[in-house]
């Protein structure tokens, strides 16, 4: 779903935003990791992720910020000997109809700013990880990287989605509650660093019709706040 009001066009303008969300591939296995030790440097052994894009049950997203790769391919430009015409190039690649239309260059150096991933069986749907780069966050990536994940679920065939949370992150609690999860459990001791109690939370049946249009309220919400343009995922 994408939302393109007059509005948050002229936001999108204005900020030269350009946060998109995708698929994980291989080449984000190296940036990914690196935010998830510094997310969560506690947890070991690390995730292989490369072993788990492999796995057909495991899923993952990435936001990627086009708007930096933009700005390190113009200081590219500017050491060129022809400077202007190069520049004349780039902006024609990364002019605004472009990201209207909602196509990142590929391949690219896009600027990996936080990502998610879940596994899926019976049809459901456990959330493993949502984890934002330190200097990204308050900005909205987390709420968009939620609100994908719900998304590829959805087309994914699954009814329900869970997860765990530690007791003391009454932040990320705040987001889940947000977005109609409720605690239906808790794991003594879950946490291996410190031996922190889990919330274990749940969704109700994500196809139906009374989920979903609160889903798409919060979107319009998140949309007006943040003016992005663009919900759906890129393949």
């Amino acid at each position: 779903m994408c939302y393109n009001d007059t509005k948050s066009k002229t936001r999108l303008k204005e900020k030269d935003l350009a946060c998109y969300v995708r698929l994980m591939r291989r080449r984000d296995v190296t940036p990914v990791t690196e935010i998830d030790r510094e997310v969560f440097p506690t947890l070991w052994p690390p995730v292989n992720y490369k072993r788990d894009l492999e796995n057909r049950m495991a899923h993952y997203i990435v936001t990627c910020d086009e708007k930096k790769r933009t700005e390190e391919l113009e200081m590219d430009v500017s050491s060129e000997k022809n400077p202007s015409g190069l520049r004349s190039r780039v902006r024609r690649l990364f002019n605004y109809n472009r990201f209207f239309r909602y196509e990142p260059l590929k391949p690219g150096k896009e600027h990996i700013t936080g990502f998610a991933g879940f596994w899926i069986m019976l049809r459901e749907a456990h959330i493993t990880s949502i984890a934002v780069r330190e200097t990204r966050r308050h900005q909205g990536i987390g709420e968009l990287l939620l609100m994908s994940v719900i998304n590829l679920a959805t087309e994914l065939n699954t009814r329900i989605i869970t997860l765990e949370v530690r007791v003391s992150n009454t932040i990320a609690q705040g987001l889940y509650y947000k977005y109609g999860f409720i605690q239906t459990g808790l794991r003594r001791h879950y946490y291996i660093d410190n031996k922190e109690d889990a919330i274990i939370m749940s969704t109700e049946n994500i196809t139906s019709v009374s989920f979903q249009k609160h889903l798409q309220e919060l979107k319009q919400a998140h949309s007006r706040k943040w003016g992005m343009l663009f919900y759906q995922i890129v393949r």
